[in-house]
């Protein structure tokens, strides 16, 4: 194991201007933790770490040095196998072992005849973008969202504005896994200050009015672009947690979570905000909070938008994911609009290919990726560029956001929940899961003294009653636990009293651990 002084490396590496200036206010404490390098030739990978559409991984763990090289072959082989000489875009987030896991990576790549172009430190969308930019063959973005420090991952694309599902995700695995690789001569390019193309365009997006918002990053990367964006559209930004510190020292970057939550609520109220916006680890994602500082799930939120194109759009389809709130079917202002939305499979790669195949204009996940369509956007899931987005709605309403979502009927939504599943064990979990609950249905079983009237089995399973009170339960895409979401427009104590149902039967089958939160 070589020993390394983090500080030696930030001041060794070329980065860009916008990182620099925040660089000043990093803590030296935390700066002076050390990282460390693995430098056995031996490749580790742990073959559960190629998931449905994201790779993740604990590192050095888990995946080694030596094995992120070999996924980086895998994915080479995958793009020559499709594009001759092709050139990928490649970026990383900030996190202490970030840029060591994008260099093996791009070694594997180069190795097999790619030409790897380097944006460096940078966002997830800022990489799909770079793609539509740089015209670029393919791309590839180190890092692992708002998982906890500790982990990394890859997110991968070739088709524009596409990501990996799980076909492509079973391809790697089976190149990686079985050292299935071509061999070329790639090369090596950085591309300097493409951020600031980025910041720019989405910078372009103005609005009239002077809101004030606050931009939560939870110490993630988003720190560095999300207040100069929303400044730059012209609102009046307050900053909170922006300071990049890869130790998330007060709650991980994660905009469904309810710590992060609470603290925006917090702000919010105390500054007299008008809203505010969480994003999360790699800035694809943004949760919200209204005026009143009362948390918003984002799948109204993505209700509210989805009405308000709806008026200038009519006649267009939306996709949302399973977890999202059962308003969407019945929306009054989406049906005399003519607009039709489908449920579809929770993940942005899922929810990315449906807007993509079915040319709907927009996509909403309930975890806060949302996605516009031509000609709205590129497809791709940008957390930024919802907050614009949900920035213009209230520039073009008279009302505040708290007045917009009581205009919604009401309904009693849980939390996502996460009860620990092994990730060898959850897909037969949900296969037992289903079985035991259409037998349910099928013998007129009641819960909460209602029978279940309607199963969508399109991503583990949703069922819905007689009242449109709703629960879901499906196997985590990136993490070892399942993922459980109640709803009902009748009362909380349904919702409540769902989720019971749903936990009783994951408790019979042993199989489950602590929830991450729970109601």
């Amino acid at each position: 194991m070589l020993y390394v002084d983090f500080l030696n490396i930030l001041y060794k590496l070329e980065i860009n201007r916008t990182f620099i200036e925040h660089r000043k206010n990093i803590s030296i404490k935390k700066l002076k933790k050390c990282t460390y390098i693995n430098m056995e030739n031996s490749v580790k990978i742990d073959p559960l770490g190629f998931r449905e559409y994201d790779a993740r991984w604990l590192y050095p763990d888990s995946i080694n040095g030596e094995g992120i090289k070999a996924v980086g072959k895998g994915f080479g082989t995958q793009i020559i196998k499709k594009i001759k000489k092709p050139r990928v875009t490649v970026g990383h987030d900030y996190r202490s072992y970030s840029e060591e896991v994008k260099k093996n990576f791009i070694e594997g790549l180069k190795s097999t005849g790619c030409h790897v172009e380097d944006i460096g430190l940078c966002l997830s969308p800022t990489i799909y973008f770079s793609q539509f930019k740089l015209n670029s063959d393919a791309v590839a973005m180190i890092t692992a969202s708002h998982n906890e420090n500790g982990w990394t991952g890859i997110k991968m694309g070739i088709e524009k504005g596409l990501t990996h599902c799980k076909e492509e995700m079973s391809e790697l695995k089976d190149i990686v896994l079985n050292k299935k690789f071509v061999s070329g001569e790639g090369s090596y390019k950085s591309i300097n200050d493409f951020n600031k193309i980025y910041i720019g365009e989405l910078s372009s997006n103005k609005i009239k009015k002077n809101l004030k918002v606050v931009a939560a990053c939870g110490n993630g990367t988003a720190g560095i672009f999300a207040p100069q964006i929303l400044r730059g559209i012209g609102c009046e930004v307050i900053e909170l947690d922006c300071n990049l510190d890869y130790n998330f020292p007060k709650y991980n970057p994660n905009p469904e979570d309810m710590k992060m939550l609470h603290e925006i609520a917090k702000c919010v109220k105390e500054n007299k905000a008008d809203v505010g916006f969480g994003f999360d680890g790699d800035g694809d994602r943004v949760g919200v909070v209204d005026n009143e500082g009362n948390e918003i799930f984002a799948d109204k939120i993505g209700l509210l938008i989805a009405r308000n194109i709806s008026n200038n759009h009519p006649g267009s389809k939306f996709i949302v994911d399973v977890k999202s709130t059962g308003l969407f079917q019945k929306d009054e202002v989406l049906l005399n609009n003519k607009c039709k939305t489908v449920y579809w499979k929770t993940g942005h790669s899922y929810i990315k290919r449906k807007v993509n195949q079915d040319k709907a204009i927009a996509g909403f996940e309930k975890s806060g990726h949302f996605f516009f369509n031509k000609p709205l956007g590129y497809g791709f899931d940008d957390g930024i560029n919802s907050a614009i987005q949900i920035c213009h709605l209230l520039d073009s309403q008279n009302k505040n956001i708290n007045e917009l979502i009581n205009k919604l009927p009401k309904t009693f939504q849980s939390p996502t929940m996460g009860p620990f599943c092994k990730d060898d064990e959850k897909y037969k979990v949900i296969e037992e899961i289903i079985l035991k609950i259409n037998k349910l249905k099928n013998s007129n079983k009641k819960i909460d003294g209602l029978k279940i009237q309607d199963i969508l089995t399109v991503n583990g399973i949703r069922f819905t009653l007689e009242d449109g009170s709703w629960g879901l339960v499906r196997a985590s895409s990136n993490k070892p636990s399942l993922v459980i979401v109640t709803e009902s427009p009748t009362s909380d104590i349904r919702k409540k009293e769902i989720f019971k149902f749903i936990d009783s039967l994951l408790q019979e089958t042993g199989k489950i651990g602590e929830y991450d939160q729970k109601i």
